[in-house]
This record gives C-alpha cells, structure tokens and sequence, in this order.
C-alpha cells in the first residue's frame, strides 16, 4: 500500500500527531462516596458496560475537591477529570455539593490559565440509582475529549 492510495479520511490526526483512532483518554473520576461512586458501583453490577478509560477516585463528599486536585491530575497526564457530586438538596454532609457547584467555575478558570480546554473538566450530578446515566455521561465525555486530543500537559513519551 502506497501512501498515494490512503484516503485523506482515514489519516485524522490530533494537534499532537496522535491518530484519533489510536487516542484512548484516560479519565480520572473523583466520585463522591454517597452517589455517583455507589451508582458506579450498581453500574458494574448491573454489568453495564463502559468505556474502561474512567478510573475512579472515591472521596466521601465531592465538596472535599479541591481545584489542585483536578491540576494535578492534569498534570501528572489525564485527559479529563469528571468530578461526581449528589444532585442538589441531597447531599448527606448537607452542603457539599452547593461548594463543589460554586468552585467549578473557579476550577475551569484556573486551568484554562495554563491552557487547557475547560471542557477536560466536567461535574456531573449523578444520585445511586443512576448508573445508567453515568454509563451514557461517560460514553459522551470519551467521545469529546476523542474530539479534543491528548491532553497538552501530557509528556510525551
């Protein structure tokens, strides 16, 4: 096979050079204990499938997420970072995730400063019987973050 008889669609290239068929994201998901993590939990059980890209982090409140751990997790090479918060008037610590709601702009704000996409992060309100809809929220987010490219902080190897 020549390269004069590959078709121009079949070469889609990222800004990295990576092949978009090629480009897996890695998907860190800080998921809060009460719901969206026991929503995952009943997802797997359930034998729902999902892209195997999302690795969970579980924290007791998602108001516990502090902006540098989304950084950090950028920078040590994420592609995105889906925080998983209790829907609003459910949180078990009361007001957790009315904290996590008021940072999240502040979060993107400080990560668009060192130029990444603020869509790389996404806050979901995901309650436990609901792991279908974190099954489709985490085929949605792969398909995007596809569409994006591999993370620019990401080192190369």
């Amino acid at each position: 096979m020549t390269a004069d008889s590959i078709k121009n669609e079949e070469i889609i290239s990222t800004e990295s050079g990576v092949e978009a068929e090629e480009f897996e994201p890695f998907i860190l998901g800080i998921f809060c204990n009460w719901c969206t993590y026991t929503g995952c939990d009943q997802a797997g059980t359930s034998r729902m499938q999902r892209p195997a890209n999302l690795r969970v982090m579980r924290v007791m409140c998602s108001g516990r997420v502090e902006p540098e751990m989304v950084m950090e997790a950028l920078k040590r090479g994420a592609d995105g970072v889906l925080i998983g918060a209790c829907h609003i008037g459910d949180c078990h610590y009361v007001n957790g995730n009315y904290k996590t709601v008021r940072r999240m702009p502040l979060v993107q704000e400080y990560i668009q400063q060192f130029g990444i996409d603020p869509n790389r992060v996404w806050l979901r309100h995901i309650s436990a019987s609901e792991g279908a809809e974190l099954t489709e929220i985490v085929h949605e987010y792969t398909a995007g973050l596809k569409k994006l490219g591999p993370n620019p902080l990401k080192k190369k190897h």
